[in-house]
């Protein structure tokens, strides 16, 4: 696929609208997290020291298509601000009156902030007029945002055929350069580690990645949905009953095409997520009727980590257990050590396990985290992303 660069637009004073992903997390109005303004800074200071007018845009919570001040934009422009060092103006709207002139008496070297994308029905409805609407306020479009590149929404996908130029930012070059790499040439032996709750959302992945892999781990929940499928006993634990005939299905798929799946052998249980203390129990011996498995166990760890000695590209979304109680988050630690460890490509994609690796200080690490969970797992999925698609010459 064929994306511009940011670094091959005409930006130099023309108006930039850049789609940023500033869906961070917010307490008492106040941003908590700002890696995601973080990641956008490159491209941010690549367009103002070309003298370009910059126009950002993102959407904040789920306002569901009308003004809602407590996902107003105004934190993040005051944090953009300190990191920029520059005052930042916004706008009361994503589109009308306001934003227009706001956007039309923009100076070289400008910033101007949109409010909530997602304050506007037309957004996730990608209505054709509200993408016209912002377009018209820009001569150049920049897409930055790789966490909302599987929607297609008006300003990620809708608004592209109406603005003179089109291209890619820094951070959405990274995330597609790292991804396509896994997915068309990966250095082998690739290892993937899936985990998380539910075999339904990475059923897709698993069959995609059976055309590249070498070795599968599974962990967390959905692990325990494929121990059940192979009759072992899991007492009150997760397991998604109509997908058992499915995972038997993906374990002899596995077989025959000579890729290990790993399971767990061992298992932490406790009685509720926020338990104080845990009991290990081997798979075989199965877990008490009243108990619940919530975490791999040492041994498991043990086979895992050995896994991924060897491994030279390494691809893991999702955590071993419920890694947010520190009694049950030994196993997700010890894979993130794994991981860590490893001397070949890692890649991290998204969600629970971008917060594990940053729980385990180990992400300086890692050759990629990705900041999309759902983008990076539809395209390990081998599906074409909306807002790459839009961007494609």
């Amino acid at each position: 696929m064929s994306i511009l660069s940011i670094k091959e637009l005409p930006i130099a004073g023309k108006k930039v609208f850049i789609r940023v992903d500033f869906n961070v997390p917010l307490k008492d109005s106040k941003v908590t997290d700002s890696t995601r303004i973080d990641a956008a800074l490159p491209t941010i200071r690549f367009a103002l020291e070309k003298g370009a007018k910059v126009i950002l845009a993102s959407h904040l919570g789920r306002p569901k298509g009308k003004p809602d001040p407590k996902y107003s934009m105004e934190p993040v422009g005051a944090v953009l601000a300190e990191k920029l060092g520059m005052d930042i103006i916004l706008a009361d709207a994503p589109v009308g009156d306001g934003p227009f002139k706001l956007a039309n008496e923009l100076k070289d070297g400008q910033v101007l902030l949109l409010e909530n994308l997602r304050w506007h029905p037309g957004e996730e409805g990608n209505d054709e007029s509200f993408s016209k609407a912002l377009a018209s306020m820009a001569d150049v479009y920049v897409n930055d945002a790789f966490g909302t590149a599987h929607r297609a929404h008006a300003s990620t996908a809708g608004m592209i055929p109406h603005v003179e130029e089109a291209g890619a930012g820094f951070l959405m070059e990274k995330e597609v350069k790292f991804f396509e790499k896994l997915l068309s040439a990966p250095e082998k032996p690739f290892v993937a580690i899936l985990g998380g709750a539910k075999v339904s959302d990475k059923v897709g992945v698993i069959k995609n990645l059976m055309n590249l892999v070498d070795k599968i781990l599974i962990g967390g929940a959905m692990a325990n949905t494929f121990l059940a499928a192979q009759g072992h006993h899991l007492g009150n634990s997760k397991i998604e009953e109509d997908k058992l005939n499915l995972c038997r299905e993906l374990i002899d798929g596995a077989k025959a095409r000579n890729i290990e799946l790993i399971l767990p052998v061992d298992l932490k249980y406790a009685n509720s997520l926020d338990a104080t203390e845990t009991t290990t129990v081997a798979v075989i011996k199965g877990v008490p009727s009243d108990q619940m498995a919530l975490d791999i166990g040492p041994e498991s760890a043990k086979i895992f980590a050995k896994a991924l000695s060897d491994a030279q590209t390494i691809f893991w979304n999702g955590p071993m257990g419920v890694f947010e109680n520190p009694v049950l988050a030994e196993g997700t630690m010890a894979v993130a050590k794994a991981v860590a460890d490893n001397k070949g490509i890692t890649v991290i994609g998204g969600g629970d396990s971008v917060a594990a690796i940053n729980k385990a200080g180990l992400s300086d690490k890692i050759s990629h985290i990705s900041t999309g969970g759902g983008a990076s797992l539809e395209m390990m999925e081998g599906i074409s992303l909306p807002g790459l698609v839009a961007l494609a010459r």
